[in-house]
């Protein structure tokens, strides 16, 4: 049972290297995290997210159903459902983890010895907003709200493993590449 971590603020490339790595790695599978949020263009139930209400959501917690869970904005909600991380185990498949910073580092606590957690670290706060206006998902308002997040997330990444910056893309997935493949050999 391992588990790996990639978390990062908003922008900084962390799905991107995810889905690299997961053709790279047959060993790892994906846990989708749930969501209260609104699914994005092109997003789909049940592959990127799964989508839930926030009556669903809350009542999920209650029920203790999250390996872990943060409420990331205002009625924001994501969480690691229990039941989805089991089955992937059980097919003694490694986890990985797209998540926010929060909830990587309370997965890295509960799970410490079995986890191998990274930042991932925008270049500069110039860089993440670049890449957040290029997106064009978010309003004016939402980029906002995500820097300022950012900012926040930023102070923690001495909590995980390695902090790799994302400066460009090929050479932080050498570097996390590298980083895995140590962490899943036997």
């Amino acid at each position: 049972m391992k588990l790996l971590v990639l978390a990062a603020p908003s922008g900084s490339g962390k799905t991107t290297l995810v889905h690299r790595l997961l053709k790279e790695f047959p060993k790892l599978a994906f846990s989708i995290s749930a969501t209260t949020r609104k699914p994005r263009l092109n997003e789909q139930d049940g592959i990127d997210y799964h989508f839930l209400s926030l009556t669903d959501f809350k009542r999920k917690i209650n029920s203790e159903s999250f390996l872990e869970w943060e409420e990331v904005y205002e009625n924001n909600f994501y969480g690691s459902l229990k039941s989805d991380v089991q089955k992937l185990w059980s097919k003694g498949q490694t986890v990985i983890f797209d998540i926010d910073v929060h909830g990587g580092i309370r997965l890295k606590k509960k799970y410490d010895l079995n986890t191998l957690s990274i930042f991932i670290m925008p270049p500069s706060i110039d860089a993440l907003e670049n890449r957040l206006r290029e997106r064009g998902a978010d309003s004016e308002e939402r980029i906002y709200d995500r820097l300022a997040k950012a900012k926040e997330e930023i102070s923690f990444a001495k909590k995980f493993d390695h902090v790799i910056v994302n400066d460009q893309i090929e050479v932080a997935f050498k570097q996390i590449h590298s980083l895995v493949t140590k962490f899943m050999s036997p």
